[in-house]
Parts: structure tokens; sequence; C-alpha cells
């Protein structure tokens, strides 16, 4: 074990000011806020996350707790990832059982590399759209871009700002669209709980609760039909950005990048 490692152990205020952390979200516990047709779901994870940006800007957190900090991020989210492929074992019965439309609509989780990509470019943004935009952004894509390039690389921030936004945002979000949506398309129910699955339990639980809450009638099929979503989005989200999200968004990158530079080599030659 290196110094550098054992010194991070060691590092007592950093582990202090998370467990505080913990006690603390967990105490506060879920808050439920309805708004119309939609439901603003508050979890622990959110406090957490909040009260540590805050706690970055004050004298409690220096510059050896931020360091410290990150290798720590990736132990947590591999511990994560390990726990998914657990849970895969037992439910193979319930996502077989569920079709292949479960199958398929992992395939929208890529749809962020056609719409937010070349909207990324367009803003200025350079390899951190890699990050941002070639999935969801959640723990298995944050442990993969971060063992790919490094938590500290531009698609490292990339990943790291999505995923902080998508924890404080998204369970708002998707709480939102989903009862909204339920409630003024013609879609299926099931249609919409397999929707929910995107790999994210905070979001998931944040778009199940209006659906349940609209169609109370088919609330434990919308509820099965989330849950094996969720859980095979988790599992299989990461082997789609691994062989497919982020090869392409590479790719699209250099295509989209390489059209800018020539568009702006060509007109200060122009000028």
């Amino acid at each position: 074990m290196t110094e550098q490692t054992i010194n991070m152990w060691k590092d007592w205020r950093l582990h202090v000011l998370v467990f505080a952390i913990v006690i603390l979200t967990e105490f506060i516990g879920i808050h439920e806020i309805p708004v119309g047709a939609g439901v603003i779901l508050l979890l622990p994870m959110l406090y957490a996350v909040v009260i540590g940006i805050g706690l970055f800007f004050t004298p409690l957190v220096k510059e050896k707790q931020s360091i410290n900090a990150e290798p720590l991020v990736f132990i947590s989210v591999s511990i994560l990832i390990a726990k998914f492929g657990v849970q895969a074992g037992p439910a193979l019965p319930q996502l077989i059982e569920a079709g292949p439309a479960l199958i398929l609509q992992e395939l929208g989780n890529l749809g962020t590399i056609f719409l937010a990509l070349p909207l990324a470019i367009l803003l200025g943004l350079k390899r951190e759209s890699i990050g941002m935009t070639h999935s969801v952004g959640r723990e298995p894509n944050l442990a993969l871009i971060t063992d790919k390039y490094g938590l500290s690389s531009p698609e490292g921030r990339g990943v790291m700002a999505i995923y902080i936004f998508g924890t404080v945002f998204g369970s708002i979000f998707m709480g939102l669209a989903s009862g909204l949506l339920a409630t003024v398309t013609p879609l299926h129910p099931y249609s919409f709980a397999m929707a929910t699955g995107i790999g994210s339990g905070s979001m998931a639980a944040a778009s199940l609760g209006p659906l349940v809450a609209a169609f109370p009638d088919m609330s434990d099929t919308i509820t099965a039909f989330s849950g094996a979503s969720n859980l095979l989005t988790s599992v299989t989200g990461l082997y789609a950005s691994i062989f497919i999200g982020l090869p392409l968004t590479e790719k699209l990158y250099k295509i989209f990048t390489g059209r800018r530079d020539r568009k702006l080599n060509k007109n200060s030659k122009v000028v």
C-alpha cells in the first residue's frame, strides 16, 4: 500500500465530514412535494450532494480532502456496480418474461448522443462534451469514464458535471415529466413504466410515484415493469456505453469538430 493511499485512509477530517453528511441526510429522510400531476421527490442523496458542494467552499474542506475524495468516489461506484451484478442473477426470469421491449428501451439512452453532443459542441465545449453526452451519466457511466480517462480529465469533469446535475435536477424533471406525459398522451401506462428505468434509483422512484398515483389499479404491474426496466438498464447500460455509446460519441465528436475547424479555417482565409 502506497504512502498516498495510507494518508487517504488516515484523513479523519474527510471521513468525519462524510459520516456527518450521511447521518444528517438520513435524518432528514424522503419528502414528496406534489406539483400538479407530478411529484417532486427529495431523497437523502440529493441533500448529500447539495451539502457536499456547499462544504467544499467552507474552511472545513481543504485541498487535501478534495484530492483524497476523488479515488474514494471510484471505489464507491465500483461497489455499486458489483451490487448491480449480484441483483441481475435472481432477476433473470423476470427480465426474460418482460420481453424484448425492455431490451430495446435501452437504445433510448443513446439518444443523448445525437441530441446533446451537437448542442454541446455548438456551445463551445470540447472533450468535456464526450463525458457529458455519451449516456445519461449515472454511476456506471461515471465509473467507465473514470477508468478510461481519469476523473480529472476533461471527459471526467464532463461526466461528473452531468452526474451532479442529474442528481440535483433529474428526479425533479423525471417526476414532473412522468406524471404529465402519462396523463396527456395516449401511450399505455406500461410504456411509461418501462421508460422510468434509466439506471437511476432516485429518478426511477421519482417517476414511478406519479404513475402509481395516476393508475392505482395497475400499480403492482407498473411497479414490476419499472423495477425490471431499471435493473436491466443498470446492467446492460454499462455495456451499451462501452461498446456503442462511448465509441459512437468519440467518432461523432471527431466528425463534428473536424467540420467546425474546417469551417473556421475557411472563414479566416476569407477574412
